[in-house]
Parts: C-alpha cells; sequence; structure tokens
C-alpha cells in the first residue's frame, strides 16, 4: 500500500485483489478470511477492508457467504471488440468454455436476417441458437444465422468448439465485421436461462461477418450477463 498515494487505500488494496483474481494467485473458491484478520495482516482500518471487499462483491468477483465468510468466485470475462469468437477468447483467458446447443434448424429469413446476410427475405438460412458456459457458470446466450450450407447437417460439433472454428476448417477466411453493442434488461426467460434475477442488466450485442471476398457468412445476436462479462474498448487519439 503506498500511503502517501492520493488513491484511496481501499482502492489499492480492490485493485490488488482483483489483479490477484484475474492472475489466478486467488483461485474461485478461495476464502480470504474475516475483515478483522485481513486489518491486522496488512495494517489497514477494518473499515477500509470492509469498503475494498464490498467494491469486489459489487463487481461480482466475491461473495459473501453466510457461515462460510468471503470468498473468490470467477473473474469477469473481459472481452476485446476484435474479430474473434467468444469460444476463443474464454479458452484463453482460462476460463473453460462449455456450450450447449439449444437449436439448429434451418428457416425462413426474417427482414433483419435477409438485410444482414444480403439475402432475399424468406431464403432458408441456418439459425443456430447456444448456451456459452464459463466454469460450468452460464455467461451467454448466443444467436446466429447463416447462410445455407456453410456447414454440417447438424450442430454436434458446436457442443466441442467455436463457430469461427468451424467456419475456418470448412474453408471461410473471416476478415471483418460490423458489430453494435447495447444493454437491456434480462426477461424472465433469460434471467432463469443466465441464473441472472428478473430485470437483470445484459449487455447485447449484434455482429455481421464477412469473408474475404465481402461475402456475409454470419449474423449474430448475443446476450451476456453484465455482472460477469465487459466489452473492453481500445481508443486512440486523433489530430
Amino acid at each position: 500500500m503506498d500511503r502517501s498515494s492520493p488513491v484511496p487505500l481501499y482502492f489499492q488494496l480492490s485493485q490488488q485483489l482483483e489483479a490477484a483474481i484475474e492472475q489466478g494467485r486467488l483461485a474461485p473458491g478461495s476464502l480470504l478470511g474475516n475483515e478483522i484478520d485481513l486489518a491486522g495482516r496488512l495494517g489497514l482500518s477494518r473499515p477500509t477492508v470492509r469498503q475494498a471487499i464490498q467494491t469486489l462483491v459489487d463487481k461480482g468477483l466475491l461473495v459473501r457467504r453466510r457461515g462460510v465468510g468471503t470468498q473468490v468466485v470467477h473473474s469477469q470475462v473481459r472481452r476485446p471488440l476484435e474479430l474473434s469468437s467468444l469460444y476463443d477468447d474464454l479458452e484463453a483467458a482460462g476460463q473453460r468454455p462449455a456450450t450447449r446447443v439449444l437449436r439448429y434448424a434451418a428457416e425462413p429469413a426474417t427482414a433483419e436476417v435477409a438485410g444482414a446476410l444480403g439475402v432475399a427475405q424468406g431464403t432458408e438460412v441456418t439459425v443456430i441458437e447456444r448456451l456459452r458456459f464459463a466454469h460450468g457458470e452460464p455467461m451467454a446466450h448466443l444467436r446466429n444465422h447463416l447462410p445455407a450450407g456453410l456447414l454440417g447437417p447438424d450442430g454436434a460439433a458446436l457442443e466441442k468448439t467455436g463457430l469461427y472454428r468451424l467456419l475456418r476448417a470448412a474453408g471461410i477466411t473471416l476478415h471483418s465485421a460490423r458489430q453494435k453493442v447495447g444493454a437491456r434488461a434480462a426477461t424472465a426467460e433469460e434471467a432463469e436461462e443466465l441464473g441472472e434475477g428478473p430485470g437483470a442488466p445484459l449487455l447485447t450485442m449484434e455482429r455481421t461477418a464477412y469473408d474475404d471476398t465481402g461475402r456475409a457468412v454470419e449474423f449474430g445476436s448475443h446476450v451476456y450477463r453484465a455482472s460477469r462479462y465487459a466489452f473492453e474498448f481500445q481508443l486512440l487519439v486523433r489530430g
């Protein structure tokens, strides 16, 4: 702790604890001990320790359990805004991704889907719905529409890998995408599916991905748990 810094001590402590969680030095399930012990070991006041812990509880990194104490839960997934697969990003972050395929079917393209994929309304497209997990915990509901015939006749392979890996394996070179990020409240069905309360905040993302010929090969409409997931932006100064 830098006591000469203008940064409050509780914030310094919360940042150090968050870094330890993100780097795996405090593993999921670890107990922090009680506030009095922590304050004594760190030479801080109990209110300072309590505020630092509450900051991480509010972020979803720690949870207070009656009769157990303050326990580390899984770190929040931070995903850069780039053309990458959620499965690949989770795997690279050591989050042990898993997938449950909810739907894999052919259906006529709606006006929205047709516009995104550049096909006529009513054209048959492949729709894929999946529930994505990290460390066995639901993270996101993914809905994707693809032009018919890009992938095989069933979605069994999607239980074990990501969509973009399968597209690359099929000889498709992903080149660019248009993406829109937003937020809204969870419906009752989404809340139950994702382990959140009704009306909990969700991050939303719509993406149309293109191959190296400029053809639209995927239109995705996804929702993510805001308590467990964040998008990261890198901003550059112009002029």
